[in-house]
């Protein structure tokens, strides 16, 4: 017979199960707390479109529209998903597995583009050939952009993964080229497949670029039922198909994922010998100066033409410097945020591993899907309803950016988790440690390049963001991507060319640090040889 709990008794049986899995500890309810705010948007954008009714989901999703955004939004993804994979991976092969001279210097000037924000390389492109522009220039222009996501995440996995298989497989007879099919590329395999998640999830949620380059996708088309034709539900239905698309691509991650080999990372690890380029050495070169070219000397040389042919337009002038500290005061305030806020669910998925963990922080990594829009309208809504005090204050703005970049942040910080010693905090507390002063005094000092980079990944991305900061900021607050818009709409390239060109400038400090441990890793040229 069982008996009722009274009080005086032992814990109900479910509370004793929660307690002997650990969710009522503060760290997994602060996990979850984390979580269940990031992915709020999502709840927003469900009710939205449940408001729709079925007849009316059915008339939208019918629509002859419908079928040509599927088409133009998963045509795109491919072609650029396939071109920064090959770019990415080609360059990453170069600069890591092979004698090409002047590797340190390659890294930093692949990297860089990065620094330059997709709507203003589409700016760029059109401002000086307008010839540019629907889907052949989206695919150039978004993949000049978008390559370093692969190029950074397969470079890093070549420098940390043991070079004694593709060493042995040379030995047994195997040219270069069946060396690097067979053991090369599956050695990356979950490194591609993250790049290309990522790529794939910056497509589905980009508005600027396309804007400018006049392509229409899922994300313009939501833009345009939210902004001019304020019908909300439908465009929420539109968000649940990008959303449906998101779920996809990250299911397809982790099956890639789950098939890339195991290697020997790091401490252990050998360097390959690097692969002799011989005569190649010159095209090699030649094909990364080309990609350097196009994705960075472009949008470069656009910004000084029109740098210094004037500023001349009809609209109000307004101070560049002033925008500029704004959008740094917002930027460094949602990188402080996200990056406090990655924590806790990165240390919980790592010091836990259970399939709930992993679930908690998969999650997080939806919203980088939606629209900037969607996620600006259901930060509105929340704060309409349940804190209507900060409706047009700088925390809204704060929380959009943290809600759209927290799993830039949530990446960074796991990935400097991973490589903590096995061990250290048990033996930590072993010695009678609390557990908030093991993570003080023993994890936090071990992850803290980690967390610099996550900030500065956040930094990068949030003082070049458009669409939310479109709607969230406060009335009269100009960002230097506000302004930067308000003149490219209004056609004075001139006047908007400053502003595009301190992003650009914010951006290459981030770009640096993201990129310092490749540069600390290779030898001189000179040593090399």
């Amino acid at each position: 017979m069982i008996t009722p709990f009274t009080g005086d008794g032992p814990a109900p049986l479910r509370l004793r199960l929660l307690r002997g899995a650990g969710l009522l500890s503060p760290l997994p309810l602060l996990a979850f707390a984390v979580v269940a705010v990031v992915v709020s948007p999502l709840v927003f954008v469900g009710m939205q479109a449940s408001q729709a009714g079925w007849d009316q989901a059915h008339r939208l999703l019918g629509r002859p529209v419908i079928a040509t955004l599927v088409q133009h939004t998963l045509a795109l993804s491919a072609a650029v998903t396939l071109g920064t994979a090959v770019i990415g991976f080609g360059a990453a092969y170069l600069i890591e597995r092979t004698d090409l001279p002047g590797r340190r210097w390659w890294t930093v000037l692949l990297a860089l583009p990065l620094a330059v924000p997709e709507f203003v390389r589409g700016y760029s492109w059109v401002s000086l050939y307008p010839s540019v522009h629907g889907y052949w220039g989206a695919v150039l222009v978004m993949t000049c952009s978008l390559y370093p996501l692969v190029l950074l995440p397969v470079a890093a996995t070549l420098r940390r993964t043991d070079g004694a298989a593709e060493e042995v497989s040379r030995s047994l007879g195997r040219g270069p080229w069946a060396t690097l099919w067979r053991v090369t590329v599956p050695l990356t395999r979950p490194a591609l497949a993250g790049g290309a998640l990522l790529v794939s999830l910056y497509l589905l949620g980009e508005y600027g670029a396309f804007a400018m380059l006049r392509y229409t996708t899922f994300a313009t088309a939501i833009f345009t039922e939210y902004k001019l034709g304020f019908d909300a539900a439908s465009a929420s239905l539109l968000t649940l198909v990008l959303v449906l698309l998101a779920l996809l691509l990250v299911g397809l991650d982790a099956w890639a994922g789950r098939r890339g080999r195991v290697t020997r990372p790091g401490g252990g690890a050998r360097r390959a010998a690097p692969a002799r380029l011989g005569r190649g050495k010159l095209p090699a070169c030649g094909a990364l100066a080309a990609v350097v070219a196009v994705s960075l000397g472009v949008p470069v040389y656009a910004l000084a033409y029109w740098l210094v042919k004037g500023d001349s337009t009809t609209l109000p002038s307004a101070s560049v410097w002033s925008s500029a500290l704004t959008t740094l005061g917002y930027a460094s305030a949602a990188a402080a945020v996200s990056t406090a806020a990655a924590v806790p669910v990165a240390l919980y998925g790592w010091r836990r591993g259970t399939r709930l963990a992993r679930t908690a922080e998969r999650a997080a990594y939806l919203t980088r899907a939606l629209p900037g829009i969607a996620v600006a309208l259901s930060v509105v809504f929340f704060a309409i309803r349940y804190a209507q005090p900060l409706y047009q204050q700088p925390p809204m703005l704060v929380a959009g950016y943290v809600i759209l970049f927290f799993p830039l942040a949530l990446t960074a910080v796991r990935a400097a988790l991973a490589h903590v010693p096995p061990g250290v905090e048990e033996v930590a507390r072993s010695l009678g440690t609390r557990p908030l002063a093991v993570f003080v005094r023993v994890t936090l000092p071990l992850v803290l390049p980690g967390l610099g980079a996550a900030a500065a990944m956040v930094l990068l991305t949030a003082s070049t963001e458009l669409t939310a900061t479109l709607l969230l900021r406060p009335t009269g607050t100009q960002t230097l991507a506000t302004q930067f818009w308000i003149y490219t709409s209004g056609l004075a390239y001139g006047a908007a060319a400053p502003y595009a060109a301190l992003m650009v400038l914010m951006s290459v400090p981030p770009v640096l640090l993201l990129t310092r441990r490749a540069l600390a890793s290779h030898p001189t040229t000179e040593t090399s040889r």
